[in-house]
């Protein structure tokens, strides 16, 4: 194993300034969801220099990517996310994480026929907005993918199996009314914006009921055209997160319900859509996350012992709906000098620079030898690769697809119109 393990390193040393030099060239020409086209291209002029045989526009996605090399029953998948924030750019770190995939899948191809596995390397657009590892999921990326990881960065290491994100819903509210001149004859209107009023009004009231780890946020999008028309139309966007899918189904619901009684008590028309897949929990694999703090001890890092009580990120992540799927991780790498959390513009100054760099290296290390640790262990590669042959013949959980279900899925128009004329 140690000779194994220093062939890994050693190829991701090789390649340690074609990683760093990608993760500062995605840095510096941030791309917001579902536009990333530069960033992918740069993954794959990468991925194919090392070796990979590069599927572009993968599964139907224009800035997907599938990257394989070696053929074997064992398949070891990585997630590469390259997304960022309008306006902030990088404040997540997915220059990062784009670079650490990068070297763990090169990493772990360096021994592929010597262990007896394949590599994959899944990029994933669109995570900060859009679900572009949902959509993926649904459309058979992962259908021959034995175990998936990733790491994100943070703050601080974390490599508590337990820790866990929220589950998140995001949808646009449309209200419909009836036009009138504001003065001349308000009574002929039905007023959208009475309605969206009346709905946050009603959301506000309901938080006070909602238990700890339950969000409601949104904003308006549309709310007229002058003041001396009443409004016919308003359009918000709103997102709810719940600690688990079924209590986000539930609290869905609760809010819907809002908005219902606001068209109702208005007279409005309300429509509802979803504007991206719902996210699920993350439900890390433990022996995966132990793997993965093995290899990141042995890189000098220190991550600290597991608090009392599991943590929860009250953020969310289309990489929870793959734990739903199969077994995987989503360490978090720490970045110790990052002055401010992520999606702050402090956090996107530290996403660049030595601490940043030596993290993602880190992490690529440390989710390689998770691969080989797996691959050189016959149980646990035995009962990894029949979990995913039971998931395939149906007799285990498949992927979960959460805009199957739910109060939004096929929502009708509800419709309650004023009877004043």
């Amino acid at each position: 194993m140690d000779a194994v393990e220093e062939r890994v390193n050693a190829r991701i040393r090789e390649y340690s300034g074609q990683l760093v030099e990608l993760s500062r060239a995605l840095h510096a020409d941030p791309e917001p969801a579902f536009a990333e086209h530069r960033s992918v291209e740069r993954l794959a002029a990468l991925l194919e220099g090392a070796g990979f045989t590069v599927r572009r526009a993968a599964h139907g996605l224009p800035t997907a990517l599938d990257a394989r090399y070696g053929a074997d029953e064992l398949v070891i998948g990585v997630c590469a996310e390259y997304d960022a924030l309008p306006g902030l750019g990088h404040a997540c770190g997915h220059n990062l994480i784009c670079a650490a995939g990068a070297g763990a899948a090169i990493g772990l191809a360096a021994v592929a026929d010597e262990l007896g596995l394949a590599v994959r390397l899944l990029g994933t657009p669109a995570e900060e907005e859009g679900g572009g590892k949902v959509l993926m999921l649904e459309r058979g990326a992962f259908d021959e993918v034995t175990v998936a990881m990733m790491v994100h960065p943070g703050q601080q290491d974390d490599t508590d199996p337990r820790s866990s994100t929220t589950s998140v819903a995001r949808f646009e509210v449309t209200f419909t009314g009836r036009p009138a001149h504001a003065a001349l004859a308000p009574h002929l209107g039905v007023n959208a914006a009475d309605a969206a009023v009346v709905a946050q009004v009603a959301v506000g009231q309901l938080r006070q009921q909602l238990p700890d780890g339950y969000r409601v946020a949104g904003i308006v999008r549309s709310g007229g055209e002058r003041t001396n028309i009443i409004p016919e139309r308003t359009v918000l966007e709103w997102e709810v997160r719940a600690p688990t899918a079924p209590e986000l189904t539930e609290l869905k619901e609760r809010v819907l319900a809002c908005f219902r009684g606001a068209a109702t008590a208005t007279g409005c028309e309300v429509a509802f859509r979803p504007t991206q897949p719902d996210y699920l929990d993350l439900r890390n694999d433990a022996w995966l996350m132990a793997a993965y703090d093995e290899g990141l001890r042995a890189t000098g890092r220190h991550p600290g012992e597991p608090p009392a009580t599991p943590r929860r990120l009250g953020a969310s992540t289309d990489m929870g709906n793959v734990t739903h799927a199969l077994p995987a991780i989503h360490p978090h790498i720490g970045i110790p000098d990052a002055a401010g959390p992520p999606h702050t513009r402090e956090f996107a100054q530290a996403a660049v620079g030595p601490a940043a760099e030596e993290a993602l290296l880190a992490a690529a290390r440390a989710m390689a030898r998770a691969g080989v640790a797996l691959a050189a262990d016959p149980t646990r590669r035995a009962h990894y690769l029949a979990l995913r042959r039971g998931a395939r013949d149906g007799a285990g959980a498949g992927p979960a697809h959460p805009t199957d279900r739910g109060p939004l899925a096929g929502e009708p128009v509800a419709s309650a119109r004023s009877s004043r004329q």
